[in-house]
C-alpha cells in the first residue's frame, strides 16, 4: 500500500536517504528543510516530491509549515520527525530558549499535534530519538541557560522520547507513535561536527526508518522505544518511567506549545 509520508530534516543525512528509499518504493514523499537551495536540489533528485521550507528554531515558522501541509493534504499516513541539531553558532533561539530543545523537542511536538487531525488511526508518527539521553532540566527547556552541547542534545532527545510515549497513551486507538534511536555515530553532519569522525553507514539509520514505515510490527508498538543499536524495542532512560516527572514535563511542554498549535489549526 502506497503512503503519503512527511520527513523533516530531509535535505541531507538519514532523512534524505530514507526519502530516496521510500520514493523508490512508490510512496508520496514530502520533504522539509531549512535551506531553500538544498530543497530545490533534492526536488530535482526526487521527481514528484513536495517541499516545505521551515526553520525549526522559530516556532512561527513551524506553525506556517503545519498550516501549509494542512492546506495541501487531507490525509498524511506517516510523519517522520527526523530534523535535529547538536551544535549551533548561536544556541539561544528567537523565543529565548536553547536551540536543541526548540528544534529537537518542541518543534516536532507542535508539528505532530497540529497534523494529527489528518493522520489516520492506522497512521504512524516516528520520532528520532538517540542513545544519548539524559535527565531533563525542565527549567532549561523553558528558558535559555548556557549548556554543554551534548548535555542539551541528550536532554532534548529524552524529552522527545517521553512525549512520544505520553502522546501514544492519549491516542490509544492510533496513530502509532514510536520513538527510534536510528543508530549511534552514523555518518551524519551532526556526528562529524560533534565527534570529528566519519561515522558508520547511513543505511543503518535510513533502513530502520523505512522498516518502521512499512513493517506491521511497528504499527502494533505505539508508545514504545526502538533501539537500533541492539535491533529491538527496549527501555529508554529511567526518567521515562517516572510518572510524576513525565506529567511535569508534559505540562511544561503543553504550556510552551499550546498557542502555536492552536494558531496552526485555525
Amino acid at each position: 500500500m502506497k503512503k503519503t509520508i512527511l520527513i523533516t530534516g530531509a535535505t541531507d543525512g538519514i532523512g534524505l536517504l530514507a526519502a530516496k528509499k521510500l520514493a523508490e518504493q512508490g510512496h508520496q514523499v514530502l520533504i522539509h528543510g531549512r535551506n531553500q537551495d538544498k530543497l530545490a536540489h533534492v526536488s530535482k533528485q526526487l521527481a514528484g516530491v513536495a517541499t516545505y521550507l521551515a526553520d525549526f528554531s522559530d516556532m512561527e515558522s513551524v506553525v506556517q509549515m503545519a498550516r501549509s501541509v494542512l492546506s495541501d493534504y487531507k490525509c498524511l499516513d506517516v510523519l517522520i520527525n527526523n530534523a535535529g541539531i547538536l551544535k549551533a553558532a548561536r544556541t539561544e533561539t528567537f523565543q529565548g530558549r536553547d536551540v536543541r530543545f526548540d528544534v529537537n523537542t518542541l518543534a516536532p511536538y507542535i508539528l505532530t499535534r497540529s497534523l494529527l487531525p489528518i493522520i489516520p488511526e492506522t497512521g504512524r508518527v516516528l520520532n528520532l530519538s538517540s542513545a544519548a539521553q539524559a535527565p531533563i532540566d525542565i527549567a532549561a527547556m523553558t528558558a535559555f541557560m548556557q549548556m554543554d552541547d551534548m548535555a542539551a542534545y541528550a536532554q532534548s532527545k529524552l524529552a522527545i522520547t517521553i512525549w512520544s510515549a505520553e502522546l501514544a497513551r492519549e491516542y490509544s486507538k492510533g496513530p502509532a507513535i514510536i520513538s527510534i534511536n536510528p543508530g549511534s555515530l552514523l555518518a551524519t553532519k551532526m556526528v562529524k561536527e560533534g565527534f570529528g569522525i566519519d561515522g558508520k553507514d547511513l543505511n543503518i539509520g535510513a533502513d530502520i526508518l523505512v522498516r518502521a514505515v512499512t513493517d506491521d510490527k511497528f504499527a502494533r508498538s505505539s508508545g514504545m522505544y526502538f533501539d537500533n543499536d541492539v535491533g529491538a524495542f527496549g527501555s529508554p532512560h529511567t526518567s521515562a518511567s517516572d510518572k510524576t516527572f513525565c506529567d511535569r514535563l508534559m505540562g511544561a511542554l503543553e504550556s510552551l506549545t499550546e498557542a502555536h498549535i492552536k494558531k496552526a489549526c485555525e
